[in-house]
């Protein structure tokens, strides 16, 4: 019931107050990220840490003017593969092979077929594989926030071009998703604080198909 009762604590930060959440509840916030599934474990996502207080201030403009960009404590950017290729699949299986001891050609059939599949999709598909890859990462950094009583603001009000020239993620082969904001509550400036929590009814948000 932990996660649960976590979950119904947090909600969407409007206002932070600008406190530095500790480093040891930000790495376990990021390890959960990490360890998030990921479709044939491909992880085409990466995540950037930004606590620059100068950069954040520089992504306001870029990101609808949303206090919380300038108040967070971090901002962790995840950022997708701008698409997929044989090289960047067979880069992750390589590893992977080599961390659990097996020959480099194990799965050398399996990386074949993913990228004939892959391949005829093409980038616009590609670029949004990724994506959905790191909203499940995104979504397990939400949770992990809640149960170390950080606040957590999701932000996809901002122009992903301009934040990927910025940031110089589109030299590095990857396209920003999804903002997550980090840090902590300004009860006295949040018109959110306090709030009932409002989701769709049980009966309607779940049928059993039996």
């Amino acid at each position: 019931m932990v996660l649960l009762e976590a979950l119904n604590w947090r909600y969407a930060t409007k206002k932070m107050n600008g406190q530095v959440v500790p480093q040891d509840k930000l790495d376990y916030i990021l390890e959960a990220a990490r360890l998030a599934p990921s479709s044939s474990g491909l992880q085409p996502f990466r995540i950037f840490v930004i606590s620059n207080k100068e950069l954040q201030e520089r992504m306001i403009p870029i990101s609808e003017n949303q206090s919380q960009i300038a108040d967070a404590s971090h901002l962790l950017v995840f950022a997708a593969w701008d698409g997929y290729s044989l090289e960047r699949i067979e880069e992750v299986f390589n590893q992977t092979m080599a961390e659990r001891g097996l020959p480099a050609d194990t799965m050398d059939g399996y990386k074949q077929r993913l990228w004939s599949k892959y391949e005829p999709l093409g980038q616009e598909w590609h670029a949004n594989h990724a994506a959905k890859q790191a909203y499940i990462s995104f979504g397990l950094a939400i949770g992990a926030a809640a149960e170390q009583r950080v606040d957590a603001t999701p932000i996809e009000g901002f122009l992903p071009p301009e934040l990927d020239e910025l940031l110089g993620l589109d030299k590095m082969g990857f396209k920003s998703t999804v903002i997550l904001a980090l840090g902590y509550r300004d009860e006295a400036n949040d018109w959110l604080v306090g709030m009932k929590k409002i989701r769709t009814s049980k009966e309607d948000f779940i049928t059993e198909i039996v």
